[in-house]
């Protein structure tokens, strides 16, 4: 490696100078130095965003960009790669699940480097090899018990998920600064696959995580031009959909298309994480209280209307609207929990389809068909963008109608440790897709599990159904007791596997300190190699 001004910190295993190139560090060096300004000035403006909300302002649609929703435009046409995605299947960027998820029978698959990703630096590398593998479809995976896993003749599309502009990737200093590790994903793989996948009409294509303002899709947009422009890819070739998963996007949807027309493939409800930056953003309210997580369903008014927005924006911009993830995993060896599972699967992709939504995301390839039974059934075509719900009018109180407050219960606070704990053992020891109580957890769920008790204990409105305040002492009681449960519920092999107590004290340790953590892979990630 001879980039002047780049420094990696980190070990070169077997393969890893491949994608560790002078070409790629060459990129990813280019567009530090041009971008990383305007990242650091988009984090400042988040913080001084989020100190106007604590001192009571109420979020709204912006004012000096009226002319843009109000206005006609439509993005730029979808590719035929992209036009039927009834399905899509998510999943870290592991050997095995990558080749899984590509033979599922969803019609896409976004390999994930950030929320399902634990991103130790032989995660990202190995990912990054396994993707350049598999856009060439060599991959392949031999598993311990003799079976030897390839692609099949046809094969999911492939989206990309970088990490969020909050996360650095620490091992790689250009000009003595940290880069960002969203803007390290996407170069390293554009560099090695951007042109591959362009000269087939297969790509790129990504997804684009943790967005809060349309400034921020701004950034990604020219970060796309450049990236292009230096590739010798053609300008409008990359496509990203944008997960709308903060509270704050919410009111700039049509912003947010605006800033990508050209490279738009539309809206997600990823809604998780929204769930998630509801809680961050009003947990200084004192008015504001959610009940426990299992009762924070897509029914709930807030939610009801932010999904409803996301279809009708996308659809008067030609755009896909994509729903949300199904977390239900399959229930071997519990036939009639399975069914109550899965019918509560069918339930919501229903709900997605007749809604407007163009297609849908599971967890586990077990969920496909269906998912994919549902969306045949009620949209038999490719995709229902001509549905444009001038029924549906949504107002920034719908958007901030936040229920259901109660019940907050004993069981639902006990749900929210475990849950915190069992992701945070298995993130510190490199497993960021962690199966917990037959739904699969990743980063989204252990943030709403952190930050509901956060909130709780601090809010007036935080007390149990049966009368008991959540208090610190109360937490600290239970996730006593809840870290051996842990234990018998994991079994020897897998506790051994982990960093079970390491996650219980850094789980303890953010959710009881007076300063709110932004996101708790930050601290976190201070603790894996």
């Amino acid at each position: 490696m001879s980039v002047p001004g780049l420094v990696v910190s980190a070990p070169m295993r077997d393969g890893f100078e491949n994608v560790l190139s002078d070409g790629a560090l060459a990129l990813v060096a280019a567009l530090h130095r041009e971008f990383e300004p305007r990242r650091r000035q988009l984090l400042a403006d988040r913080v001084a965003r989020a100190q106007r909300i604590d001192a009571g302002e109420r979020p709204d649609f912006l004012r000096h960009t009226r002319s843009v929703r109000e206005g006609e435009w439509a993005i730029a046409p979808i590719p035929q790669a992209l036009e039927c995605r009834r399905v899509e299947i998510t999943g870290p960027v592991e050997r095995k699940m990558i080749i899984n998820a590509l033979n599922s029978g969803a019609d896409s698959y976004m390999a994930d480097f950030e929320d399902s990703n634990a991103p130790n630096w032989d995660n990202q590398i190995q990912g990054q090899i396994n993707l350049i593998d598999a856009v060439r479809r060599r991959i392949s995976f031999s598993s311990p018990d003799g079976r030897i896993y390839r692609l099949n003749e046809k094969i999911a599309t492939l989206l990309i998920r970088p990490r969020g502009w909050h996360l650095d990737e620490k091992h790689v200093l250009v000009d003595g600064e940290r880069v960002s590790g969203g803007l390290f994903d996407f170069a390293v793989f554009m560099y090695h696959n951007g042109r591959e996948l362009a000269r087939r009409g297969e790509g790129p294509f990504f997804y684009l995580p943790k967005l809060e303002s349309h400034l921020e899709a701004r950034l990604w947009n020219d970060l796309f031009v450049f990236t292009q422009d230096e590739l010798g890819v053609p300008r409008g070739t990359i496509k990203a959909t944008v997960l709308i998963e903060t509270i704050l996007a919410a009111f700039e949807m049509d912003e947010i298309l605006y800033e990508l027309r050209e490279h738009s493939a539309g809206l997600n409800a990823g809604r998780w994480d929204y769930i998630f930056s509801c809680i961050k953003k009003f947990r200084s309210n004192r008015s504001f209280c959610l009940a426990d997580r299992g009762q924070v369903t897509m029914t709930a008014p807030f939610m009801r209307a932010y999904a409803l927005l996301l279809v009708k924006t996308c659809h008067r911009r030609g755009a896909p609207a994509m729903g949300g993830m199904a977390a239900q995993i399959p229930i071997k060896n519990d036939p009639k929990a399975n069914e109550a599972a899965l019918a509560k699967v069918r339930e919501d992709k229903l709900r997605e389809v007749t809604d407007g939504c163009d297609g849908t995301w599971v967890a586990h390839p077990g969920l496909v068909p269906i998912a994919k039974e549902v969306f045949d059934e009620h949209m038999p075509r490719p995709n229902q963008y001509d549905r444009q719900r001038p029924d549906v009018s949504v107002s920034a109180k719908d958007l901030l109608d936040f229920r259901p407050e109660g019940p907050i219960t004993e069981a639902g606070l006990r749900n929210n440790i475990s849950v915190g704990i069992q992701y945070l053992g298995a993130w510190l020891a490199g497993n960021g897709c962690v199966p917990v109580f037959n739904l699969m957890e990743d980063a989204a769920t252990a943030e709403i599990s952190r930050s509901q008790i956060w909130q709780w204990m601090r809010s007036p409105k935080g007390k149990l159904a049966d009368g008991r305040k959540v208090t610190r002492e109360l937490f600290g009681t239970l996730l006593a007791e809840e870290l051996p449960k842990v234990r018998t519920y994991l079994g020897d092999a897998a506790w051994k596997a982990g960093k079970y107590e390491d996650g219980a004290k850094l789980f303890e340790k953010i959710t009881t300190d007076d300063r709110y953590v932004e996101f708790l892979t930050l601290p976190a990630y201070d603790f894996v190699d």
